[in-house]
């Protein structure tokens, strides 16, 4: 297990842009008490990567004298190993009530928020959770009960952005324990002879996650007894699948939407009903705008049926679609007045769009250039992204490469990384190459830059970009 374990590390790890020698960093380490979270934490501190780690263990406070009872367990394997270890106390229930959310969401947000300030704080290059094949297989059930098309299909991504951030900062969360099941890693824990504790609200099912694993599996179980093993091989099959079905829809949303400035788009009916699957597509161009599972049903019926169809108006939290003769339009409730579609860089100086100030800097690249930048500030090369350039509101259908990860991305999934709301969305700003047909992203302002303008070592010449 423990050689599996360094394998997943290391990939992940590359994939979250740190790449070798990892003697050099220190990974964060989430660790709760329970067997899991005791399982990884011992992995980690024998894995062959040589990366150094630290402990971060969160006190709920929701289970009394449990709760206490797990940091002094976690503490005392901190201090019998030599580790350093950092420890928060959150009144879970109070928070939860402040925002008008449930327990789970609150502890959730409390632990991934801190999760990003240690990271920033620290200098770790990571934190890594215990979510393990069955964590997996429960998201995977949640998904398909919930309703989230095929990016629901896909489970538990092995390298993401926290959800929360820390004045600005999301920490890359890894998953190294994904591939193995909850039984395996009871096995390593039993025979290492690692103490845990058992969490004994895990065996109540007022959780929906615990009420699938508690009263679902077991069925599942009896079908099948190698289900999880498998849910997990169907997930990699549906990702797969998924990403089939993207790139077609990306490529038949083209031929029937045309985005409108400021975030909103027109899509065409008749081009829309002469597409093949035709309700799948309209449920890929929609979704992303927030419209509920209700709605996206009416509408279909409507496009189905003999009814007239302009003049019908339905609503999102942040948007509104209005149908016409030819055509449905979709366009957020709270859209900017004269909103320009985006300006020219032709020069260093100070500037201002969609009501975000940032500045323009070029300079000749220092010998002690320090790569990484304060929140809010990114540096490119500037021969890469040479002037003019342009600033403009983000469209769907764009994506870039993101610095530090491979392959490409599209903004709309980079933004729900970072788990922007709709208008947050809508009033995303990008920096692009030119803006015609060969138009090229060069970085999502104050966030991330593509990787084909990063700094390299033939980089003679820095452009940087702040914002104000």
């Amino acid at each position: 297990m423990q050689r599996r374990f360094d394998t997943a590390l290391e990939r992940l790890m590359r994939e979250a842009g740190t790449m070798p020698p990892f003697s050099s960093v220190t990974l964060l380490l989430a660790v709760s008490g329970g067997a899991d979270s005791m399982c990884l934490a011992n992995l980690a501190l024998h894995s062959t990567t040589g990366i150094r780690i630290a402990i971060a263990h969160c006190n709920f406070h929701l289970r009394g004298e449990e709760s206490d009872g797990d940091e002094a367990l976690v503490r005392g394997w901190a201090a019998k190993n030599g580790v350093e270890i950092h420890t928060a106390d959150f009144d879970t229930l109070s928070f939860a009530s402040s925002k008008g959310i449930s327990i789970e969401m609150a502890a959730r947000e409390l632990r991934y928020g801190w999760f990003s300030q240690l990271c920033r704080e620290n200098g770790y290059v990571a934190v890594a959770v215990a979510h393990n094949a069955n964590d997996n297989a429960e998201t995977l059930l949640l998904n398909l009960v919930r309703g989230t098309g095929m990016n629901g299909l896909t489970g538990i991504s092995t390298v993401s952005l926290s959800p929360f951030e820390s004045e600005g900062f999301r920490a890359p969360v890894l998953r190294p324990l994904l591939g193995f099941t909850r039984k395996q890693i009871e096995g390593y824990v039993f025979t290492h002879n690692i103490d845990y504790h058992n969490d004994s609200t895990n065996a109540q099912s007022a959780y929906r996650r615990n009420s699938i694993r508690n009263e679902v599996f077991p069925l599942l179980e009896k079908i099948n007894p190698s289900f999880i093993k498998t849910l997990n091989r169907e997930m990699e099959y549906f990702s797969q699948a998924g990403n089939i079905v993207e790139g077609w829809c990306a490529r038949m949303r083209d031929e029937v939407v045309r985005d409108l400035p400021g975030g909103g788009v027109c899509i065409g009916l008749a081009s829309l009903m002469e597409t093949p699957n035709w309700k799948y597509l309209l449920y890929y161009i929609l979704e992303p705008y927030g419209f509920s599972s209700s709605v996206l049903s009416s509408v279909e019926d409507l496009l189905s049926s003999e009814r007239t169809f302009s003049g019908k108006r339905f609503e999102s939290e942040e948007y509104v679609l209005v149908t016409q003769r030819d055509g449905m339009v979709v366009s957020p409730k709270s859209a900017g007045k004269n909103e320009p579609e985006g300006i020219v860089i032709r020069t260093a100086g100070e500037y201002s769009f969609a009501g975000i100030r940032f500045r323009v800097e070029v300079f000749d690249r220092p010998a002690d250039l320090v790569l990484r930048q304060p929140d809010g500030v990114l540096i490119l090369d500037a021969e890469r992204l040479a002037f003019p350039f342009v600033c403009r509101l983000w469209q769907r259908g764009d994506w870039f490469m993101p610095f530090g990860m491979k392959g490409r991305k599209k903004l709309s999934d980079f933004f729900a990384d970072l788990k922007y709301s709709r208008e947050q969305k809508a009033r995303a700003v990008i920096l692009a190459n030119s803006s015609g047909e060969t138009s090229r992203i060069a970085a999502v302002l104050g966030k991330r830059i593509d990787e084909t303008f990063r700094i390299t070592q033939k980089t003679s010449s820095i452009l940087r970009i702040s914002l104000l």
